[in-house]
């Protein structure tokens, strides 16, 4: 039995709980213990399994269980409000909903500082090309069943967003699925037919097209949408009161990210790409080969937030009508994650 097993099977005997999951590394200072969650397995919380599986959350002191996936950004901030999980990796949508209703958010750490949700189509979407205006393509999605994570999503946010700019409402003008954050389910319903689109997190598209299953038709990190290319949007967050109490446990566990994110940047990118096959097994190994500069480019070398980033986070927000009030940029990011 290897050691994910044994841990899996510590779980399930009850010998081990949620937050607790391993032991530091003999000589590591132990600090504490996390619980944490995530909304899907997208690109964003890839540095997490790199810290996870070179030691490194062990090796800073702190430690947690393998974060459940829960699906929708909506039911990742039910969870943090609830205390189920004390960080949670989400998007700026989840935050900004949050905030409006809990002042005492916070940002722990910018995973991907780029709008990382793409519009991916069937092999028998009927529309304009890929290489036609950002216009028309958005008009081509008039009428479509389009498949989402869920409601409150970033996936269902960048579908309001553009029907928002083309005039139209996702509501009377589209048919939103809501096909939760499974990847191969996703693929599943764009391959048979079930959708005639997906709005969903990076490395989806990339997979779809490595399978032949779709193509990448709307891309804010590939430029179509002005505005939204660098925008914070995959982030870790928690509140106010979590990070006082587990000040110890949250620097330790930003201090495991800096170094998977070195990695990403400056590492070996074999190595890389042999844990992006872990972290996502299936990938076609072209898929893998497209995806490594990809998150050289996406993934930011610190955790900080840029203000300029931040901003145009919020203003696509406020655009869709997601929000009706700018966050606080000095509110929701403590002072040592703040950036010019």
């Amino acid at each position: 039995m290897n050691r994910r097993q044994l841990v899996k099977s510590m779980f399930a005997t009850g010998v081990v709980t949620l937050a607790g999951a391993g032991c530091a590394q003999s000589g590591a200072t132990a600090v504490g213990k996390l619980s944490v969650g995530q909304v899907s397995k997208s690109i964003a919380f890839f540095p997490m399994f790199i810290a996870t599986e070179k030691g490194y959350f062990k090796e800073e002191g702190v430690t947690f269980a393998d974060p459940p996936v829960l699906g929708t950004g909506a039911k990742v901030a039910a969870a943090l409000k609830s205390g189920s999980i004390e960080l949670g990796g989400g998007v700026m949508t989840d935050v900004f909903k949050l905030s409006a209703l809990d002042g005492n958010v916070r940002l722990v750490a910018n995973m991907v500082d780029k709008y990382y949700i793409d519009i991916i189509t069937g092999t028998k979407f009927k529309g304009s090309a890929v290489d036609a205006s950002l216009e028309k393509r958005i008009a081509s999605l008039r009428g479509k069943k389009i498949g989402i994570t869920g409601p409150g999503s970033g996936t269902e946010a960048l579908v309001i967003y553009l029907f928002t700019k083309g005039g139209m409402d996702p509501k009377k003008d589209a048919e939103l699925v809501n096909l939760g954050s499974e990847p191969s389910a996703a693929l599943g319903a764009l391959k048979s037919g079930q959708v005639d689109a997906l709005s969903f997190a990076q490395p989806l598209a990339q997979q779809a097209e490595g399978t032949g299953v779709g193509t990448t038709y709307i891309s804010p990190c590939r430029g179509d949408i002005p505005g939204l290319v660098n925008a914070s949007h995959g982030v870790i967050f928690t509140t106010q009161s979590i990070l006082k109490k587990k000040a110890k446990e949250i620097a330790a566990f930003q201090k495991a990210l800096e170094r998977a994110r070195k990695d990403i940047h400056s590492g070996d990118s074999a190595e890389i790409k042999k844990l992006l096959a872990a972290y996502r097994s299936g990938m076609p190994d072209a898929t893998l080969d497209a995806l490594v500069p990809l998150l050289k480019d996406e993934v930011p070398a610190t955790n900080g937030f840029k203000r300029a980033s931040f901003d145009a986070a919020a203003e696509f927000h406020l655009y869709s009508g997601l929000i009706d009030k700018k966050p606080d940029y000095d509110q929701l990011v403590p002072a040592n994650l703040r950036e010019t």
